[in-house]
């Protein structure tokens, strides 16, 4: 599936689909939500499975992952961009930063 078919699809099953536009207030809050659920999965991974990474523990993971990518695809779409073109961004200016020895830093044209 290619990301701009899944953005399409992701908006399809927005119950919230007809939050105005300009009430990002919701989908924010949804993307650190799940976005801090990872990061859960990665500390209890640490507490109780010392470290040790399975297949069903990463499937967990990925399907929260899965969770923080919709509603990035849906609040991409509402500020009136396509994943392809916020993926293609993000890779611009990461190779900006690769470029001029700043990845770990600040790199942003300012």
């Amino acid at each position: 599936m290619n990301m701009n078919d899944y953005q399409n699809l992701a908006f399809i099953t927005d119950d919230n689909i007809k939050v105005d536009d300009n009430r990002f207030f919701y989908y924010i809050m949804g993307l650190t939500g799940e976005a801090g659920e990872v990061s859960d999965k990665f500390k209890k991974l640490y507490r109780d499975f010392d470290g040790k990474m399975t297949k069903e523990y990463a499937t967990s993971i990925a399907k929260e992952l899965g969770d923080v990518l919709w509603y990035i695809a849906v609040l991409s779409q509402k500020i009136g961009f396509n994943l392809d073109d916020v993926a293609h961004m993000n890779i611009e200016k990461l190779m900006k930063r690769k470029d001029s020895n700043t990845i770990s830093g600040e790199g942003d044209d300012r």
